[in-house]
């Protein structure tokens, strides 16, 4: 494909050179992710614009509700298209960035599916997500093996990898540096573009779909907005229409009430929905955030199996199955507690329990942060999902109504609480500064989900001057305290040159920033993404 003179003028990439850039952005790739900028940002935008205008009926006292222009499409008898073979069985699923070594283990890992995340796995720097592309383009074309470098250790592809899904950035974020028209590309159009413009006539090929989880949606029209894409992508790319399928994470409130809404949409192109839980908790504190009503305790107190998060996710394997989708389960992000034997079994036996609450429930499989994890969340969905799927568990017996879905759980908010928000929320946003996106913390693997749960909360408990359990009020001066004596404590345990030579300094300062705004600030990802370079 050549591009026209005004097309290459249209078209500007302002960073680089990362590694196989050339390669990456060839001339014809620019063209296709210039086309869907072209045909779709102008919607994505507009929709961005509708998420604003909701949320000021939200702040005004509204409370998130069901649809009642949908209602035909709920109680209609619908099912979305079948699901190809290579996806029936997904009892487990690995998930993590986009490097050579994660990809290579976690598509050897035992997992039935490996989710490659361009999103809250990884830090969006220029080199991450170009190197990612390229790694991904290796897998389809059988070269990912290499040896590391730094140990001569060698990686090489099992002779039956996982499944491998995708999960290209959110709507809300821009790829600036690449410019259509002047104007930053949508990350969500970069990512999908570049992964199926170099990838999905290879996948086909090898009688595999290609496949997506898609993030952060907020409605049935973002939905819309993802299956046109997904249509336009196809013709263009002279593939079946209905090839393309994804898996569309439920992480945000709204599209909590739209479930039934977003697979109808997408029934062509969709497969199952997602329990993403902690965004969903993020989600939940930032839709609702000063409604005094809804003032959350402690995140540890907030748990899967009361509460909204089991209202929504039983509601989410009701729906999914009585359309023919699969629903999928939440994180366990624990990773192995080495050289402590206790509190390792400790830390798998709480996966255990919550692997056990999802089989039973209904899901169809769950996901798992690291590799050791695998075999345990196998054993439990092997047990007691003897069967590729679960999908003749109708829930006929579930009966969710909106108040169920916006019932908070209940618990205390303590000094304890603050503190974590803050040791964490500043440690993970100094790793993704620093161009890491997963990060193992305490004992967990975090992404960027976790860091805006911890501002989130401290944003809401700041805005309500919520009371602590021991009856102080969260102040001002209060968070200020606490922070100075968490960030000296870090700086005590990771060492004086390792904190004084990191981004300490800048993520701390954004912390406190978004967390004693006035206003609070959709995500932080975006001013953070400012400060990447």
């Amino acid at each position: 494909m050549s591009l026209s003179k005004a097309d290459q003028a249209g078209i500007a990439v302002t960073a680089g050179p990362a590694p196989r850039q050339d390669e990456i952005l060839s001339e014809a790739a620019l063209a296709f992710v210039a086309e869907l900028h072209r045909g779709f940002n102008e919607t994505r935008k507009r929709l961005l614009k509708l998420r604003e205008e909701r949320q000021k009926r939200f702040d005004a006292g509204q409370l998130p509700d069901f649809l009642p222009d949908t209602r035909h499409v709920r109680e209609g008898d619908w099912r979305v298209a079948p699901i190809p073979a290579d996806l029936l069985d997904r009892r487990v699923e690995i998930t993590g960035p986009v490097d050579r070594k994660m990809i290579v283990n976690a598509l050897n890992s035992g997992a039935k599916v490996f989710m490659a995340d361009f999103e809250d796995a990884s830090s969006p720097t220029w080199d991450n997500m170009v190197e990612g592309q390229a790694n991904l383009k290796d897998r389809w074309q059988g070269v990912i093996d290499f040896t590391d470098p730094a140990t001569g250790k060698a990686y090489k592809l099992s002779a039956a990898p996982a499944v491998l899904l995708v999960r290209p950035r959110g709507w809300h974020l821009p790829e600036a540096h690449l410019t259509v028209d002047g104007e930053p590309v949508s990350a969500s159009l970069f990512d999908f573009g570049l992964y199926v413009f170099h990838n999905a006539r290879a996948i086909v090929a090898r009688g595999a779909t290609p496949a997506f989880y898609l993030p952060k949606l907020e409605s049935h029209l973002e939905a819309r907005l993802w299956n046109d894409v997904f249509s336009f992508a196809e013709e263009k790319l002279g593939i079946a229409r209905g090839t393309f399928k994804a898996t569309i994470l439920i992480e945000t409130l709204p599209a909590a009430f739209e479930m039934d809404e977003i697979l109808f949409e997408m029934r062509d192109h969709i497969v199952g929905l997602n329990c993403g839980r902690w965004d969903y908790i993020f989600s939940f504190i930032k839709r609702l955030g000063k409604n005094a009503r809804f003032l959350t305790p402690d995140r540890s107190a907030m748990v899967m199996g009361s509460n909204f998060l089991a209202a929504y996710s039983l509601l989410l394997i009701q729906t999914c199955h009585r359309r023919g989708a699969f629903a999928m389960g939440g994180m366990a992000a624990q990773i192995p507690v080495k050289n402590n034997p206790a509190a390792n079994e400790a830390a798998f036996a709480k996966v255990r329990a919550d692997k056990q609450r999802e089989a039973t429930d209904g899901h169809d499989g769950t996901w798992v942060a690291h590799p050791d994890l695998v075999p345990v969340a196998m054993e439990v969905f092997d047990r007691l999902m003897p069967s590729q799927n679960q999908l003749n568990k109708l829930r006929d017996d579930v009966n969710i109504i909106r108040d169920d879905m916006i019932q908070v759980h209940p618990g205390k908010r303590t000094e304890a609480g603050l503190r974590e928000n803050i040791r964490v929320g500043v440690q993970y946003i100094e790793a993704w500064l620093r161009g890491r996106g997963a990060v193992p913390l305490y004992n967990l693997m975090e992404d960027a989900a976790t860091a805006e749960i911890s501002r989130a909360q401290v944003w809401q408990w700041l805005y309500h001057k919520a009371k602590l359990a021991d009856g102080r009020e969260v102040t001002p001066e209060l968070f200020r305290a606490v922070m100075d004596d968490e960030m000296a404590k870090v700086r005590e345990a990771v060492g004086p040159a390792v904190y004084d030579a990191g981004r300490f300094a800048e993520a701390t300062r954004l912390f406190a920033e978004m967390s004693l705004a006035k206003e609070f600030a959709e995500f932080l990802t975006l001013p953070a993404y400012k400060l990447l370079g």
